[in-house]
Parts: structure tokens; sequence; C-alpha cells
């Protein structure tokens, strides 16, 4: 369940994947698959080949992108490879909102 964005946040991370960047959304969200982590965030682009390549970079599998057929396809990203992640890519905007996940040391 996700809870705690603005709707104009989402309007920008959908205008920076429709321009081709990108695009990071951190927010709140609960998922009991996940005990403990509190956050997620997601990160998209339009072009798919690209996103996996950004996506390799950070150890993640292309096989991970989760396909949307409304064209927000996107890596979903939790726990402490969440937070390593957006201090790699100086995202500390991002990083505030995943000091509440019981994860953080």
């Amino acid at each position: 369940m996700a809870f705690g964005i603005k709707r104009q946040e989402i309007i920008v991370w959908k205008r920076r994947i429709d321009s081709g960047e990108i695009a990071f959304l951190t927010h709140y969200w609960l998922d009991d698959r996940f005990p403990g982590c509190k956050t997620v965030t997601k990160v998209g682009c339009l072009d798919l080949d690209r996103l996996a390549v950004w996506g390799k970079k950070h150890g993640l599998q292309k096989e991970w992108i989760h396909h949307r057929k409304d064209g927000y396809s996107h890596f979903d990203l939790i726990g402490e490879r969440q937070k390593q992640i957006l201090e790699t890519e100086g995202l500390s905007e991002h990083i505030w909102i995943t000091r509440t996940d019981t994860h953080e040391k």
C-alpha cells in the first residue's frame, strides 16, 4: 500500500519519464512481504534499455523491471539497497524519507 505521496510528485515523476530521463520517486509503502521496510523508491525511464543499463550499474537485473502497460515501467528499490543506490546517485532529498525504515542503523 502506497501513501504519503502528493499528486504533484507523481506528475513530475511521469513527466521526467516521458522526457526520457531516469526518474526517481520515493514514498512511504507497506507490504507484508518486506517486514521492516516502510519506503520504496521507484526508478523509471521510458527507454527500457537505458533503464536496464542504469540498473546493471547498480547490480539490478533487467528482469526486475516492473513492466507496466501505461509506459511507466520501473525498478522498485527497497531496504538497504535502496539507501545505497540513493546515496550513490547523490539523491539526499530521497534519502531523508528512508530514515524511518527499521533497516536504518
